[in-house]
């Protein structure tokens, strides 16, 4: 929630989906300080969404690299618009979901959308390659394994 008199509007209710990268770029230009893009490589800035105005997003990146103590396994995912597809490591299962009909992500669509599973993974395998995540190499090298085997 952001109450910011004379840039929100009481009572505006905005539904773009906005990640915690994104939050660096936007306090810097609320504070009208300069950009830092190697500090935020892919923070977007949603101050437009502020004023009510579009935001230019792209795809929304995950990438968890390890196993967490309060369970979390290594995988990465993707969001670009409604869908996401979620690539777990450990057992190379993957997930793909209509956020617009499953926000609660309850229904696996891998196998009725096989052009958006393969659109998604090109996505996001182009993403780990560039080196954006700074996890282990070997988690970036496993997921080219496990993709180049599960052909679609």
């Amino acid at each position: 929630m952001v109450k910011w008199p004379g840039i929100t509007k009481p009572g505006s209710v905005c539904s773009e989906p906005v990640i915690r990268t994104d939050f660096y770029p936007t306090m810097l230009e609320m504070a009208n300080l300069p950009l830092r893009p190697k500090q935020h490589l892919d923070g977007k800035r949603w101050l437009p969404l502020l004023k009510g105005k579009a935001m230019v997003r792209g795809p929304i990146f995950w990438h968890y690299p390890h196993y967490g103590n309060q369970g979390g396994s290594p995988g990465s995912a993707v969001r670009d618009g409604d869908w996401k597809l979620i690539v777990w490591y450990e057992d190379k299962r993957r997930e793909l979901y209509n956020l617009q009909e499953d926000i609660g992500e309850q229904h696996n669509l891998i196998d009725q959308y096989p052009d958006i599973v393969q659109r998604l993974d090109k996505i996001l395998q182009s993403w780990l390659k560039k080196g954006t995540p700074k996890g282990p190499l070997l988690i970036r090298i496993y997921y080219e394994i496990i993709t180049a085997k599960n052909t679609l």
